[in-house]
């Protein structure tokens, strides 16, 4: 089979990043889980995919786009593995019972609408709805791959946003991801053109309201046409860590694919580097606000 594009290191050895600034003088953490392009050889002799279909999942090249906030004091987690094989923007056991041979454990969440769509922890389909494998999986591959790859990024996130809050009295999750610029077969908007930049906050309770009003006037301010909270208000991630009664805010970041690469053949555009630009105009304007302005 084919190599895939860009696969670089053995993700058993280093399944995430964390890209840390030389002295963190934020309270912002700064996340990308969903832009890892390292095709695991299991994954692509299981799948019935070509490479590149895979990717197609991909929130490619995001964690460059964010890639300069550890030089403005913000630490930066992103995924090596790619979502295809293990989405960590997900509960931990939100598994489809149709893809393994075995009977699953009680304490898996076969009911979901995300494992009803086919994009659970472990996914079904690529956002294209194009099935992944060609055959079943054992319970045991979905326990080995939690272990390996969600946990552990889980709990790196986990110490990220604890370490910060403990210094700056409370913390910020920047979850960054991208998205089709039009709406695909799995999703409500199916054939309907995106905004350009989304922010989740689910519907205002993962951060307080100040936090996204200051996001959208940033990125209004660079051009951008912002939504709010559809057609994405936040996944797990967002829904999971923002907890602004505990001093732990989460906003979700979705930017329209079309803004910054070929999304047919998954290739950076010229324009790339003005949007990179633009969001690390974002991280800055940021990571100066003060307390009471986001709270």
């Amino acid at each position: 089979m084919a190599a895939v594009p860009e696969a670089a290191i053995d993700i058993a050895l280093a399944p995430f990043d964390v890209l840390a600034p030389r002295a963190a003088s934020s309270p912002f953490v700064f996340a990308s889980p969903h832009s890892g392009s390292d095709y695991p050889d299991d994954l692509l002799a299981a799948s019935r995919l070509d490479p590149h279909s895979l990717r197609k999942s991909e929130d490619s090249f995001v964690d460059e786009l964010f890639g300069d906030a550890p030089a403005r004091g913000a630490p930066l987690i992103r995924a090596n593995f790619p979502r295809a094989y293990l989405d960590v923007n997900r509960e931990a056991w939100e598994l489809d019972p149709t893809m393994f041979e075995d009977d699953l454990p009680d304490y898996v969440n076969t009911r979901s609408y995300r494992v009803a769509g086919g994009l659970g922890t472990i996914a079904r389909v690529v956002s294209s709805g194009a099935e992944i494998y060609g055959g079943r999986l054992r319970f045991s591959e979905a326990v080995r791959r939690v272990n390996d790859l969600y946990l552990p990024y889980h709990r790196a996130l986990a110490d990220l946003l604890e370490s910060t809050r403990n210094k700056f009295k409370h913390a910020v999750l920047i979850d960054c991801h991208s998205m089709p610029s039009v709406g695909g077969p799995m999703d409500k908007d199916s054939g309907h053109e995106r905004a350009e930049i989304v922010l989740g906050d689910r519907y205002g309770t993962s951060c307080f309201s100040a936090l996204t009003d200051k996001a959208e006037e940033i990125l209004s301010s660079q051009g951008y046409a912002v939504s709010r909270n559809t057609p994405y208000a936040g996944g797990y991630i967002t829904r999971h860590y923002g907890r602004p009664a505990d001093g732990v805010h989460a906003l979700q970041i979705e930017i329209n694919r079309a803004l910054y690469m070929d999304e047919a053949k998954i290739r950076r555009l010229p324009r790339m580097q003005t949007v990179k630009s633009h969001m690390t105009d974002l991280i800055e304007s940021l990571c100066a606000l003060e307390v009471a302005e986001i709270s």
